[in-house]
């Protein structure tokens, strides 16, 4: 299975490359698909939502009225849920929303995205995903050259001698102000952006590290 490569500033092909079967040709599982962007959203949510509750309230230090004689029911306090002002009964508190999603599973659906985006033929394997310029205007222009509405750029990360990632600053400040485009680093590929966008622009290195990670299970 052969796929073009292209040069990301001209859209003209260089060459072509060949594609594992077994991450680019397995059967497309839409199911997997809502499995695993749940989970990815549950992991992001902050969840400190917080509701006072009849402890946290001020007030109450004495019984609003006599216990009896007043002709009204008995209270004990001015915190109780009823009055205005009370505490919340049973209200939100802050939580950990993530959960486990096995991995297995996590690998088969994005070899799934990755099937249907080539066999809907919205993968462009590039050389180098290097800009010759650092414009948001010139990325947009990219955009246009290959006819993309919206554009997933992944490309390899490397290590600095302080052990820190270094990313291709070029691209991703290219494409951080455009609300059709982002750039991702191939290990951090995931279901949610692959359906997300239209065009999936992939360098040749990050297709190797992709392939080398999904083609063992």
């Amino acid at each position: 299975m052969k796929l073009d490569i292209y040069d990301i500033n001209t859209a003209k092909t260089s060459g072509s490359v060949e594609l594992d079967e077994t991450v680019f040709g397995v059967p497309v599982k839409p199911y997997l698909y809502w499995e695993v962007v749940n989970w990815q959203r549950a992991r992001r949510r902050s969840g400190n939502h917080y509701t006072k509750g009849r402890s946290d309230v001020s007030g109450g230090g004495k019984k609003p009225w006599a216990q009896k004689g007043t002709g009204r029911a008995r209270q004990g306090t001015r915190r109780a849920p009823h009055f205005v002002g009370g505490g919340t009964v049973f209200g939100p508190k802050p939580r950990d929303y993530s959960y486990a999603m096995p991995k297995k599973k996590r690998r088969a659906a994005l070899r799934s995205a990755l099937s249907e985006k080539l066999n809907n033929n919205a993968i462009r394997v590039c050389d180098s995903l290097e800009f010759k310029e650092m414009k948001t205007k010139y990325a947009s222009g990219v955009l246009n050259k290959f006819e993309a509405a919206k554009g997933l750029f992944v490309d390899v990360t490397s290590r600095t001698d302080s052990n820190e990632l270094k990313h291709n600053e070029t691209l991703r400040l290219a494409v951080r102000n455009l609300k059709n485009a982002k750039y991702i680093a191939a290990e951090g590929l995931n279901v949610e952006d692959i359906l997300k966008y239209d065009l999936l622009f992939v360098s040749k290195a990050a297709l190797e590290q992709i392939q080398g990670v999904l083609n063992n299970g």
